[in-house]
């Protein structure tokens, strides 16, 4: 969520003089419930608010389709703009003897009870998710499965490391800091095609026979009481952010892939995924 602040306001002081934008924008953190505590303070307190921005991401989409923040929708604040996507993905240790996904899940099936599964949130959370989904298309009851909570990825990649646990469910781009060095093994990234950089040769899932994506977007929405003529502004500007020179690298800089979506696609995009995640979360027991 910081990383993203930081980007919306690196990339917005870059086009400031185009559109009329305040370029002096200050960061508030408001932690709790991934986005759940900002969410009610928009919906509670500034619902009309024409210059405050919240930050979403994927997580927090998550939390809304299982009912984790409260009686409420999709439909109830203004989405303005996607900035980036993280993806996700499953990893071990580069000495550890699952080559590929379809090893690990192999072993699952023959005894569940020697892997342990590192994973940032308790059960239903975004990494449990992910396996969870793949486990189950492999014909591995999800909620067999040994998984160790973190409080995030990092922890959980240090107890990877260390031997505490045997693969982790995290994010492509926390795994792209690790791999560098050859300590880990990126068994595969839940995206539509193969990532770049350092992960350039990690397969997907679906090339590994299991459909499984799983894009972790970021970006911002209002209030939604906030004037059209306002929320057009912000994302006229948002348009011209993204479409700058340099704003890819700006993006890559903060460890985000390429996606972009603002005003009425960026919407339907997050009413069509939250349904979506609510569909999965219900087969996985999960339900609002």
């Amino acid at each position: 969520m910081d990383l993203t602040c930081k980007l919306t306001r690196k990339g917005l002081s870059a086009v400031a003089a185009d559109t009329g934008i305040d370029p002096a924008l200050q960061i508030s953190y408001l932690p709790g419930g991934i986005g759940a505590v900002a969410w009610n303070s928009v919906l509670s307190q500034r619902r009309a608010e024409a210059n405050t921005l919240v930050v979403f991401s994927g997580g927090s989409l998550l939390n809304l389709a299982q009912g984790k923040y409260g009686k409420a929708s999709a439909a109830d604040v203004r989405w303005v703009a996607a900035l980036g996507t993280d993806y996700g993905m499953i990893a071990v240790r580069s000495d550890s003897p699952y080559k590929t996904l379809r090893d690990l899940l192999d072993a699952l099936k023959r005894d569940k009870q020697r892997i342990s599964i590192g994973a940032g949130g308790t059960a239903g959370s975004q990494d449990w998710m992910k396996v969870s989904i793949v486990a189950r298309q492999a014909g591995i009851n999800p909620k067999s499965l040994r998984f160790v909570a973190f409080e995030g990825g990092g922890e959980s990649f240090t107890a990877l490391l260390a031997g505490h646990v045997q693969a982790v469910s995290g994010d492509a781009s926390e795994a792209a800091l690790h791999a560098v060095d050859g300590k880990i093994r990126v068994l595969a990234v839940m995206s539509d095609q193969r990532l770049p950089g350092v992960l350039a040769t990690v397969p997907t899932a679906r090339e590994q026979g299991f459909d499984v994506t799983w894009p972790i977007v970021r970006g911002v929405y209002m209030g939604p009481e906030v004037a059209d003529a306002e929320y057009r502004k912000w994302v006229k500007a948002f348009d011209r952010m993204m479409a700058a020179p340099g704003f890819e690298q700006l993006r890559a800089a903060h460890g985000l892939y390429p996606f972009a979506l603002t005003g009425d696609a960026l919407t339907e995009y997050v009413r069509q995924t939250v349904g979506a995640y609510g569909k999965q979360a219900k087969e996985l027991g999960f339900a609002r």
